[in-house]
Parts: C-alpha cells; structure tokens; sequence
C-alpha cells in the first residue's frame, strides 16, 4: 500500500470509529454528542472517500446501512439451536402456579426463593442474528423455529445493531437473540405517511416493524426508524457465557447491543409480582408496545436443569398483562352472513386503539347477546380485543345515554340476498334460508380455500370476493373451471399472477380425504374431527352413505355432529356440487404410514404437558402406527395420556375406568409390539 493510500485508509478508519462512536451515543444512550450538521458531514466525507476509493472500504463500514440492491426473494436460514416459543402466564395465579412447578421440577424445598431475571416483553419481530469471529454474517427472522428468512442486507440498515462486536476476544461463532421494533411515535407517523401516500395503513407497530423488516428492497428498510432489544442466545462456540442472563446481558451491553432498561433480578415469586405490577403502572407510558414482562431463571444452569416442555423451555415464562380496554362509540350496527347462513352482529365504532391496534369493529355475537348487554346504536361503550386479538363489546357505559340511542333487531330478511331468516330451536344464532345467497357462497369458498382445507395458495378473501361478484364463481366447483382468458382481464392481475394462482388451483385437485371432508364446511366438523372421519370411512362416499349408527361409532362424533354430517348429505343441492366437484377432483384416501398398525382401533386422548415429547408428535406417532386421536374422553376411549397438569378429562377417565398412562407407559406400549 502506497503512502497516500494508507493514510486515506486511516482516515477512512477514525471515521468509521468516529461515526460507530456517535451513532452509540445517538441511539442506544440517547446522549448525542455533536449536532446533525455536523454527524452528517462525517458521514459525507467517509461516503467520498469510499466512492473514490472502493478497495479501500470496510464491509462493515456504517455507510452500508441506508440499503443495498433489492432483492428478489428471502433464502430460508436455518437457525444453529431452534427459536423456540414461551409459554404464557395469563394472571397471577397463573405465574404462582409455575412457580410451584419449577419447586417441583427441581425438587426445591417450598421455602426456596428462586432467582428470577424479569424484563419488558417486547411486542415486535423476534430476530436471531449470527456473529462470526465476531463480524455480523447472518440475520434471520423466527420463521417456524426451526428456519427463518434470511433479513441480513436489511438487518445492516439498523443502527442500533452491531456490524462487529465490541471485544478484543470475540466467540468464534454465537447466535444473539431479540426482538425488532418500531417506537411508537414512528409508527403513528408512518401511518399518517401511507395515508397521505394512499396506501394501507399498518395495524400496529408490530405489524408495521415486521413489514419494514421484511422489504425485499433495504432502502426501505433503511428510511424507517427501526431498533432492536436484545436478550437471548443461540447456537455459541469458542466461548464460554457467563453464568447468569443478567451478567449475559450486562455483556450484551458492552458488545454494542441495546438491552432495555426496565429489568430487575427478583428473589422469589412475591418479588416478581411486584416488578409486574409496576411496569403495568408506566406501560402506557413507554415509547415501544409491549405485552407483558418476560422471567427466567436467572442461573443458565438451572435453566438447563429444568429443560423443556413441548417447544417451551420449562425455565421461562411470559408473564402476560390482561388485554386493554378503550371507550368507543357505535357509530351503526350491521350484520354479516357466514358460510353457514350464520347473521353475525358487528358494531361499527368510532376508530379507537387498542392494544395497540385501531379498532373500527367489534363483534356483537348475536341477538341474544344484544339484548343481555342491552346494547344501542349510539352507545358508548368499553372494547377489548379478546385474548388481545378479536375486539368485542364488554359493557355499555349507561350513564353516558342522551335518549337518541336506538335498539337494534336481526333483520327477519338476510341483507344480502333478502331470503328469509330463520333461528332453529335451541340455538342462539339466526340464518339465512337462501339457496343462492352470495355472501354464503363467498365464505364457503374461502374455507374451502384456506391452509387447512384445499390449501389454494393465494387466493385470499379480497379474490373471492372479486371473482363471486364477477359471476366467475356460483358454486365451488366452478373453482376448477377457470381459465386464463377469465381472469387476464380482471383488474389486479396480469400474466405471471394468473399463472400463479392456476397453478395453485390446479396443485390442489389431489387434496387428502380429511382436507376435502373439513373444506366442505360442514357445520360442527373441524380438522380433528375430519381426520378421524377420513380414517374411519376412507372415502367420501362411504362417509356420504354412513348411517347414524356408524357415525357415531366415530370417537369423538356425538349427536349434533352425527345429525349435521348426515343432514350435509342429505341436501340436494349438497349432493349435486359434491358430484360435479368430485369429477374435477381426486382425493387420497388415507394411506398407512409404513410403521407397525400397533394401534388400529385403538383411540388415545391426551392431556396435560409431556415430559419429553411434544402433543403435535405423539399424536403423529399415534396415527402413524394406526391409532386415532380425539379431542374428548369416552367409553369408547382406549388411553388417556396423561401429562403434567392434566385437568378434568384425566377425572372423567378414572370416573369411566379408562386406562391412565403416562409417558413412559407410551413409549413401554410402543416397545412391547
């Protein structure tokens, strides 16, 4: 290197230094020691001096991250130790209860006070990030787990993250985990952004950090004001981590990552109660979302001792806050028509946050409901989102009534296509009697379409709708009579994204049996009943043709649900689709897994937490050794498995002399044929 080069390398250098040392004190102390003007000439130079000099620059140097070239799709990225997810503490006889159980677990004596490590539970995109010899190499999203998408040239773009870590003695490779986020003034000022731009909002600033996040062009990414709290790890090698989480993120802290502030290690249960307590007092306050706080056993080595339930480690918990509430007004209230003809009613109020999202919707449920919460057009009312998802109508604010506020009735006639409504005995929901009506046509097609069903990928709601009101569809079959030329001329949609979506239609004329049977939209007929109904019958039509009697030999299919298969295909108009459609389609019958059928005609039901083995997995091996799982315990019922915390279907098998194994007693069942 010549000497003017190597002393443009040296300044490139302290600028680099320079500028890593101000965007710290910038973003993760908010102290910020010089003024904008002059952090942006810095920043300029190094850009010219990088330009001019290209061989010169560094990988990691803080110019990278206003975003690179756009990508044309994420790789998958399979994660070194899987992202696993926690289990959830709802209130506070939840979080003593897990308590009580790691006393058990570990065999603690109850005077123990464990020593707990609580902090914010962040309500944004989880993140897992590779550092190699301490160089960033690798970001990737949670994805399923197991693998994410990989987010590394977008990652670059935040600040707030270390492209190096600041150590001398770096591991040679070690997986940190966190959470990306969007501070909620920036999410209310991208929203007004997309409104003015006219383009969709965001529903909240999860939704919004996760959509920032996942631009295939990083320039995007770069133009939002992300950050990231960091907390966990991963995959490590080369290194040894200290022995407790609050050591391991004090290291955190040291290598460059933003931990959060609100953090406390907590002697004992009481201790943590308090520390939730508090932060429920200043949540409102905090510039980011969050949901709850999160505690762990601080000692990695007990955490380690306690191990795992399911896709859970059995040493950390969310600790949830009960789900917000906000006051609203009805502004109207109108009705909505199900697959099944159900009139579902839904309030239109004034747009209000909650939880973090705004909220122009809430569901009434139905009549009966109305009339117990006496509920008016013009009411103000409390909203929540229930289990922080669904928002509903908890209660009427009476008080707040000027007397202009009007009662509200199911109309006698569906509002769609004006048939007759009718409510059957006993039931709280009323229904349209139309045969033809296109709101059922529509919701029928996208149960039909969705992931558990036929699985057509890309044919979402706003689709089938256009397609319905298009007169492109009348019935479901009609799905699998689409041409190109029907849909080259619809608005949306050009050659690749026809294709692409006849494709998908075409890839789904080979469904599996229990997938057509739940597609179908047979009332009280879910996916775990469907699957045991396509074991049972093989194919549709010996399930079209079953009696009563052979219904209900079916674990799990009592008498309503008897009644409502058979009343399916007894219906003429059912009949005559399911033939038409069952020659444009072929499904698979159920086929053996290739394992020993130790279990055929055997019917286990499961309950509480295994030690080792998640529910999702025995049931697959149950199945594949020819065996069925139901959701209720009967006289019929071979086994219930039984594992921790096993509730009352563990009381009705003893009540019924139902055998009672446990895990170990499972795997004995498997070993003994």
């Amino acid at each position: 290197m010549s000497g003017s080069s190597k002393a443009i390398w040296e300044e490139m250098n302290r600028l680099v230094l320079e500028i890593e040392r101000h965007d710290r004190a910038y973003y993760e102390l908010d102290q910020p020691l010089i003024t904008d003007a002059e952090y942006d000439s810095l920043f300029r130079r190094l850009q010219t001096l990088e330009e001019e000099h290209p061989e010169l620059a560094s990988p990691h140097s803080p110019t990278k991250r206003v975003g690179g070239k756009a990508l044309e799709q994420f790789q998958k990225s399979k994660h070194g130790v899987p992202m696993l997810s926690l289990a959830n503490a709802l209130n506070q006889e939840e979080w003593q209860a897990f308590d009580e159980r790691l006393h058990r677990f570990l065999e603690a004596s109850p005077e123990k006070e464990f020593e707990y490590f609580a902090e914010l539970k962040f309500d944004g995109l989880s993140i897992n990030l590779t550092y190699e010899n301490g160089l960033l190499t690798r970001a990737a999203t949670r994805g399923d787990g197991e693998t994410g998408e990989d987010v590394t040239e977008n990652i670059k773009t935040i600040r707030s993250i270390p492209l190096k870590l600041r150590t001398s003695t770096p591991p040679r490779k070690i997986e940190i985990r966190g959470e990306i986020v969007l501070p909620i003034e920036s999410f209310l000022e991208l929203n007004r952004e997309q409104s003015q731009r006219g383009e969709k909002a965001f529903a909240n600033p999860r939704n919004a950090a996760a959509g920032s996040l996942r631009q295939l062009d990083s320039k995007i990414t770069a133009s939002r004001p992300l950050t990231g709290f960091f907390y966990g790890v991963g995959e490590v090698s080369g290194f040894t981590l200290p022995k407790t989480i609050s050591a391991f993120e004090d290291m955190l802290l040291e290598w460059g990552f933003p931990v959060g502030n609100q953090k406390r290690i907590c002697k004992g249960s009481a201790s943590v109660l308090d520390f939730y307590r508090e932060i429920e007092t200043i949540r409102d306050s905090l510039p980011f979302e969050i949901d709850g706080v999160v505690v762990k056993l601080n000692a990695f080595s007990e955490q380690q001792t306690a191990g795992f339930i399911a896709r859970s480690p059995r040493g950390m918990i969310a600790f949830k806050f009960p789900p917000k509430k906000s006051v609203t007004l009805i502004e109207d209230i109108q009705v909505q028509v199900g697959r099944t003809g159900a009139l579902t009613p839904v309030a239109i109020v004034s747009p209000v946050n909650v939880s973090g999202v705004i909220v122009k919707r809430a569901t009434l449920h139905n009549q009966d409901e109305i009339d117990r919460k006496d509920i008016r057009i013009g009411d103000h009312v409390v909203i929540q989102r229930a289990g922080d998802v669904i928002p509903e109508v908890v209660e009427v604010l009476k008080e707040r009534r000027r007397g202009d506020e009007r009662r509200f009735r199911i109309p006698d006639a569906c509002p769609v296509c004006g048939s007759g409504v009718v409510r059957a005995e006993g039931e709280a929901v009323s229904r349209c009697s139309g045969r033809n009506c296109i709101a059922k046509l529509k919701e029928r097609i996208k149960h039909f379409a969705q992931k558990d069903a036929l699985n057509i990928e890309g044919l979402g709601d706003k689709i089938v709708d256009q397609w319905v009101d298009e007169g492109l569809i009348k019935h479901l079959h009609d799905l699998y009579d689409l041409t190109y030329d029907d849909l080259i001329s619809l608005e949306g949609f050009a050659d690749k994204s026809v294709r692409k979506i006849l494709n998908a239609i075409d890839a789904s004329r080979t469904p599996e049996l229990y997938r057509l049977i739940f597609g179908l939209g047979i009332r009280h007929v879910g996916e775990t009943t469907a699957k045991l109904l396509a074991l049972r019958f093989k194919t549709i039509g010996n399930l079209s043709a079953a009696n009563r009697d052979l219904l209900l030999d079916v674990d799990g299919v009592g008498e309503e649900m008897a009644s409502s298969v058979q009343d399916y295909f007894s219906n003429q108009e059912h009949r005559e689709e399911l033939e038409i459609l069952l020659s444009k389609i072929q499904p698979v019958e159920p086929k053996s897994s290739g394992k020993a059928q130790i279990f055929e005609g055997k019917t286990f039901v499961l309950t509480g937490t295994l030690p080792n083995m998640g529910r999702s997995e025995a049931e697959k091996i149950i199945e594949d050794h020819g065996g069925k799982v139901s959701g209720s315990v009967s006289k019929k019922t071979s086994f219930v498995l039984a594992g921790e915390e096993a509730g009352s279907k563990l009381e009705k098998a003893r009540s019924l002399g139902v055998p009672v194994i446990d895990e170990a007693g499972f795997q004995e069942l498997l070993r003994g044929h």
